[in-house]
């Protein structure tokens, strides 16, 4: 059963693979506090190791919830409501966005939604007294996903129930004014997060129209993690060199490549260009 999990894990595209480490960290705990209760030991909660502490001093000796905070749910309505949103929001997102864009906006979210939320919790004077505040859940990084594309396909339409179909950035609207003005309402931590979720997802976005990636460098260090843990699985294979003819006949395709790219820069703008062939550009511009 393991060994299909892992094979299934192994197939699944980007969206999946996040679903399914949401899923299994929530029945992983699950799991700890049923033996917790059984055995009648000190009761734990899934905040209180992989949460955000509020307390700036406690985090110095907890980093590692930075980041798994955003895979951590307790309540089962919670997670669902969050995987739902990112199911939906996801299937849209890779329709213009390759997947290693969905991993980065979705570490980016959640990186800048845990930041926002201990910024507010220690600074504005309204949460002066919280000591013992915890953040969890997907929704910052779901946040960001949804506002990149509010921002990149404003019109795209999303068919609701009761309601017919209606354009993604009234959705967006609709969440973020829902989150300012329940801030003081309870769950004000979650909220907080939520906007620096969506802010991240607009400026993204917004710099990428302007042929600018701000999550290259999170990138570049997400594939370094991901390496260093594939060491363990490396094996020497001898491949054989490229013959002249296979250089040569690459190298063409490649050059004809760019230039289609070029002429159609220069004949309807940068704008025209699909997001492959801005990421194709972008890619071969840092190699000469």
């Amino acid at each position: 059963m393991l060994n299909d999990l892992k094979v299934k894990f192994k197939q699944a595209n980007a969206l999946f693979k996040l679903i399914y480490i949401n899923l299994g960290v929530f029945v992983f705990f699950k799991i700890l506090a049923t033996f917790s209760f059984l055995i009648q030991s000190p009761s734990f909660s899934a905040a209180s190791i992989f949460g955000i502490p509020v307390n700036l001093a406690e985090l110095i000796f907890k980093p590692w919830t930075l980041v798994t905070y955003m895979f951590t749910h307790e309540d089962l309505f919670h997670i669902l409501s969050n995987l739902l949103y990112l199911y939906f929001a996801g299937q849209i997102f890779l329709q213009y966005f390759t997947e290693k864009k969905l991993y980065s906006i979705y570490a980016m979210g959640g990186l800048l939604g845990g930041l926002s939320y201990l910024l507010a919790f220690n600074f504005f004077p309204a949460f002066t007294n919280i000591a013992n505040s915890s953040l969890i859940g997907a929704s910052a990084s779901v946040m960001a996903i949804l506002f990149a594309l509010a921002t990149y396909v404003p019109n795209y339409k999303i068919n609701l129930f009761f309601l017919g179909n209606i354009p993604i950035k009234y959705l967006a609207i609709v969440f973020v004014v829902m989150d300012v003005i329940n801030i003081p309402n309870g769950n004000s931590g979650g909220h907080i997060a939520h906007l620096g979720g969506a802010l991240t997802g607009v400026v993204f976005t917004y710099k990428w129209k302007r042929g600018t990636d701000i999550t290259l460098a999170l990138e570049g260090y997400l594939e370094a993690v991901v390496k260093l843990f594939k060491k363990k699985n490396l094996k020497t294979v001898h491949r054989r060199p490229k013959s002249d003819d296979t250089f040569r006949e690459e190298k063409v395709i490649h050059n004809d490549r760019i230039n289609t790219i070029l002429d159609k820069i220069s004949k309807s703008g940068y704008e025209s260009l699909t997001e492959k062939e801005k990421e194709y550009l972008f890619k071969n511009s840092k190699k000469n």
